[in-house]
């Protein structure tokens, strides 16, 4: 049975950048929640007026404002912000509101520290895509999180895109992969496109091909449930072009670099949470 957000209660976000417009723009999309369940706090005008224009909701200058009137309260400020922005909130947030951080490194233990341990708070890593509705988020639950938080965060970034519960412990290997991954993804695509580009064809058509052919794949993956290896195999004719190509690609090690380029990012995650 799909989560609906109760109708008399409110999502605050403390931060309308946007990641928060994209998010507040999926739940109204999908009816999870109306646009005057929704409520943003931003100290830049332009972004107030950006995400109000996006969603249809309320908007306000004051962050207290917000979580004075919302019971679902999204922080969605830059990491290195967070510290000052909860330093501020102290006090205003009890046991009764869910806080959700969307905040790159920055442990459930500093949020307890400062907002208190009896806090309910969700940690989750999404990723950029979630702005055209094809993120992919991971989120992990504080101690005073209960199953009914978990399965509402879910159901939230589930309306752009998909969420996976993990332990706290994994959200770095979470970054490495999928939060930086869209930046891999678009060195492939660039890529793929150059090598259509030197095989004759226009940078244009090139790059949308590159584009919808990893499009394709990634569909085909999600939604056969099949192994990629197997999907691989099946497009691989023997002695023909997929072959030589994949030749290519093993002598040049991509498989090998992918994997350390995942276990680097989230090593450099693992250094910044701790810093």
């Amino acid at each position: 049975m799909a989560v609906t957000f109760p109708a008399d209660q409110t999502i605050g976000f403390i931060g309308a950048g946007r990641m928060a417009a994209a998010l507040a723009k999926g739940l109204v999309a999908a009816e999870f929640c109306k646009p005057a369940q929704i409520l943003a706090g931003d100290p830049i005008e332009a972004s107030r007026n950006s995400f109000q224009s996006a969603t249809g909701s309320t908007v306000a200058e004051s962050n207290s404002e917000v979580i004075a009137k919302s019971d679902v309260i999204v922080l969605a400020v830059k990491p290195q912000m967070m510290a000052e922005v909860t330093t501020e909130l102290k006090g205003d947030i009890d046991h009764a509101k869910l806080v959700v951080s969307i905040a790159a490194g920055v442990p459930i233990a500093t949020f307890t520290r400062t907002l208190g341990g009896d806090c309910r708070i969700v940690r989750v890593m999404p990723n950029t895509p979630c702005l055209v509705g094809a993120g992919a988020a991971a989120y992990a639950l504080g101690g005073q999180a209960t199953d009914d938080d978990a399965a509402l965060v879910e159901a939230m970034f589930a309306t752009v895109g998909i969420a996976e519960q993990v332990s706290e412990s994994l959200l770095d290997a979470v970054t490495g992969l999928s939060g930086s991954g869209p930046a891999y993804g678009f060195e492939m695509i660039e890529a793929l496109s150059d090598g259509g580009v030197a095989a004759g064809l226009p940078r244009e058509t090139a790059t949308r091909l590159a584009a919808q052919t990893l499009l394709g794949a990634a569909k085909m993956v999600l939604e056969t449930g099949e192994h990629p290896g197997q999907l691989k195999d099946a497009v691989t004719s023997p002695g023909g072009t997929t072959i030589a190509g994949l030749r290519e690609l093993e002598t040049g090690g991509l498989r090998g670099v992918l994997i350390d380029t995942v276990l680097a990012a989230s090593r450099r995650a693992t250094e910044l949470g701790q810093s």
